[in-house]
């Protein structure tokens, strides 16, 4: 088992069913319409990127999948069960866990301290023995420690173990967020634009980290602008635009779609 299947042991998941399955989503922002009918689905054990220009309605799509926004028509199913009017908490409690846009780390906490907060969801002592520190409150604290320990040393940031958080340059905020979101041991990970700001070294090793965490058996939707990125981590690909899904299919298959072209991969793509 490789270390990052040690540390984030994801649950098993449900047999026969889409890890994620987005049918019909709509929403709109007063007479703004930013998704039209959404429909996609993301098998288990895959990475899935999420693409599109700005405006495409990508982060939007994020937000109506974890109900941060109420969709007008539509439904979310996370292996097979329905979530879309679940509250945010308990679609993170079903192991549903996403990251932001910007990374957020917490200020005046240490690198490990703000990994040890995504552990929330994995505390099975209550609260009277933690009170206490009671042997079971401690050995599930070791054990949690472990454990972030082993993911800080999987990303190479196990030196900056003590370091605020905030001090740390934007790339290893960033994978320091991953690292908190695996904490949790997520069933599906969601990741919104992860590689914006990171050089191309940085970039790699977040490729590296995906393959890893696919290879874990967690399941990701990540969006993404970094074509190259996407190209050769994705395992399938959405394309959205203007709030529309307009092609999926695999990176060689987006690449040479000529209507994706035309909307947003362009001539590079096509060079």
């Amino acid at each position: 088992m490789s270390a990052l299947a040690q540390a984030a042991r994801a649950p098993a998941q449900s047999q026969g069913e889409p890890a994620l399955k987005v049918v019909g989503l709509n929403k709109s922002f007063g007479g703004l319409k930013a998704t039209s009918d959404v429909s996609f689905e993301i098998a288990e054990g895959t990475v899935t990127a999420l693409i599109g220009p700005n405006g495409a309605g990508k982060t939007t799509v994020f937000n109506l999948i974890t109900n941060l926004f109420r969709a007008d028509t539509g439904d979310v199913y996370l292996y097979g069960q329905r979530i879309k009017d679940l509250p945010p908490r308990r679609i993170a409690e079903l192991g549903l866990i996403r990251t932001f846009q910007s990374a957020r780390v917490f200020p005046g906490m240490t690198v490990m301290e703000n990994i040890l907060v995504g552990r929330h969801r994995l505390i099975r002592t209550g609260a009277p023995a933690h009170l206490f520190w009671l042997p079971a409150a401690r050995r599930e604290e070791r054990q949690l420690a472990d454990r972030a320990q082993a993911l800080l040393e999987l990303v190479e940031l196990s030196r900056f173990r003590d370091v605020h958080a905030a001090d740390l340059p934007m790339g290893a905020q960033k994978l320091l967020e991953v690292v908190r979101a695996l904490m949790a041991q997520p069933r599906l990970l969601l990741l919104d634009e992860p590689a914006a700001g990171l050089n191309d070294t940085e970039t790699a090793e977040l490729a590296a980290l995906l393959r890893a965490i696919r290879e874990s058996g967690i399941t990701v939707l990540v969006v993404e602008h970094n074509m190259s990125l996407v190209m050769n981590v994705a395992d399938r690909i959405v394309v959205l635009e203007t709030g529309s899904v307009i092609a999926s299919g695999t990176p060689d298959e987006i690449q040479k779609n000529q209507r994706v072209i035309t909307a947003y991969l362009g001539a590079e793509v096509a060079a």
